[in-house]
């Protein structure tokens, strides 16, 4: 799945660094039933949907009886007509090369 999904888009945790000693911190998320996220896909794409299992990370990094809450994904094509008009963009010029040893 890395291959195809390789980078993490965190939505709901909440994460930052303190302003006077740099350091890494982690708070419990603020989400709450019904918080929701739309997104607006211009091109076809491919996602993974993962929750962290640990619980409030901001008590400690990982547990085993942290309370499991079920997520809810739907999909939706818009009406074409409301997207009359509209400009699609261009592929990428990626070269799909990231990571890849010299030579190969």
């Amino acid at each position: 799945m890395e291959h195809h999904v390789h980078d993490v888009l965190n939505v709901f945790m909440c994460t930052g660094f303190t302003k006077d000693t740099h350091q890494y911190f982690m708070k419990a998320s603020p989400v709450r039933p019904g918080d929701f996220i739309e997104f607006f896909a211009e091109i076809d794409l491919l996602g993974a949907l993962s929750a962290c299992p640990g619980g409030d990370c901001s008590a400690t990094h990982s547990s085993d009886a942290a309370a499991c809450h079920p997520l809810k994904i739907e999909i939706f094509e818009p009406d074409r007509t409301a997207l009359k008009g509209w400009i699609w963009p261009s592929p990428s010029a990626y070269h799909r090369h990231h990571g890849a040893h010299a030579g190969s």
